[in-house]
């Protein structure tokens, strides 16, 4: 809390002796930056997440063990088994801590200082996102080195699928930055429990999206299903974990418009979560 105060102090210093716009954009890019830094070290100190990566890691030695019980299958269980287990549990750190990014600097009443300074409440989410989506990123890292170490274990020397899975590896962390979106757009109005069950369900649904456009095609409650269609996300998009196991690797078409819709997803949602977030009262 104090570096951010401190940082943002810094901030307004270079901006009132610089001036201009150039410098009020430096000066709200170091205070956005500030706020991402103190998120980053809170959620590197909860054990919690260290404890998700570790139990990831233990799990790909879990599926190189049961990979020497079956024969040729070794690269796809590991495989299989550690890109799914970074998904899964990359989606309960951006849900569990992704929710509270905004209530605990409500609760702890430490947001009343963060906005006792020129910062704006889009500044504020934009930077708790950045620093959650850091936290997300070394998580990945970490796992991902872990399913390649696995393979170039089982098979005592260089794989090419130890470097094929990482397309894979960057879409999951993509659709991780979406949640984290999802999250922090629930949790500017609601309360933590709420917003993480509702997240939750727009993970699951987001995975079954070309369901929805076919019952949307079936008629019955057709506009209900076309709306949450196109008001979803997409996460078919990025489900690469079956063909990573198989080597295959997603075209550079399909790659960089996941990327790109990612992106886009992100931004209306930081958008829309500022615009709610702008209009709440902490009295």
């Amino acid at each position: 809390m104090r570096s951010i105060v401190r940082d943002m102090e810094h901030a307004e210093e270079i901006s009132g002796a610089v001036g201009g716009a150039g410098a009020r954009r430096a000066s709200t890019a170091r205070r956005v930056l500030a706020i991402a830094r103190n998120t980053f070290r809170e959620a590197v100190r909860d054990r919690v997440l260290y404890n998700l990566v570790l139990f990831v890691l233990l799990l790909t030695g879990g599926a190189v063990f049961l990979g020497e019980l079956s024969a040729a299958q070794e690269a796809k269980i590991i495989v299989d088994m550690g890109l799914s287990a970074m998904l899964l549990f990359g989606v309960f750190i951006a849900i569990f801590v992704g929710v509270g990014l905004v209530y605990k600097e409500i609760e702890r009443r430490t947001i009343y200082a963060i906005f006792s300074k020129p910062v704006g409440r889009g500044e504020f989410l934009a930077g708790k996102y950045l620093g959650l989506c850091l936290t997300l990123a070394v998580n990945v890292a970490v796992m991902g080195a872990g399913v390649s170490l696995a393979l170039l274990y089982v098979r005592g020397g260089y794989d090419p699928l130890a470097l094929n899975i990482w397309p894979a590896v960057a879409l999951v962390y993509v659709e991780l930055m979406i949640v984290v979106a999802v999250a922090l757009l629930f949790s500017s109005f609601s309360t933590p429990a709420l917003s993480a069950l509702l997240t939750f369900f727009v993970f699951v649904i987001g995975h079954f999206s070309a369901d929805l456009k076919g019952l949307a095609a079936q008629g019955g409650a057709r506009l209900l299903f076309t709306t949450l269609y196109y008001l979803l996300p997409n996460l078919s998009n990025y489900a690469y974990i079956t063909a990573a196991s198989h080597g295959q690797t997603p075209t550079p078409a399909n790659f960089f418009g996941a990327v790109l819709y990612g992106l886009a997803y992100i931004a209306v949602l930081l958008a829309a979560s500022t615009l709610i977030f702008k209009r709440r009262n902490f009295k």
